[in-house]
C-alpha cells in the first residue's frame, strides 16, 4: 500500500469524547480539499466517532492504525 502523505498532524491524546472529532472537524477547515490530516488519539470512543463524523461531514477515513493504546486515524478533505 502506498504511503499516505499527512498535512497536518493533530496530537489529540488524552482528550476525552467528543473533543477529538470535535478538533478534528474544526482542524479540517485549515488544510485544502484533497490535504490529509493525521489524527492521534487514545479515545476508543474515536474509533466509532469518526467513521460517523466522517459520513456526515462528507470527508474520508483513508486507515486507522492501532497500537500501544494510540489510533491514528488518517482523514481526507472531501470538500
Amino acid at each position: 500500500m502506498e504511503e499516505i502523505k499527512v498535512d497536518k498532524v493533530m496530537d489529540l491524546k488524552g482528550l476525552p469524547c467528543p473533543m477529538p472529532v470535535v478538533k478534528v472537524s474544526k482542524g479540517i477547515k485549515e488544510v485544502q480539499v484533497g490535504q490529509v490530516i493525521e489524527a492521534i488519539t487514545t479515545d476508543p470512543g474515536a474509533l466509532a466517532d469518526f467513521p460517523a463524523w466522517a459520513r456526515t461531514s462528507g470527508n474520508e477515513i483513508l486507515k486507522t492504525d492501532q497500537g500501544d493504546g494510540v489510533i491514528k486515524i488518517y482523514i481526507k478533505r472531501d470538500k
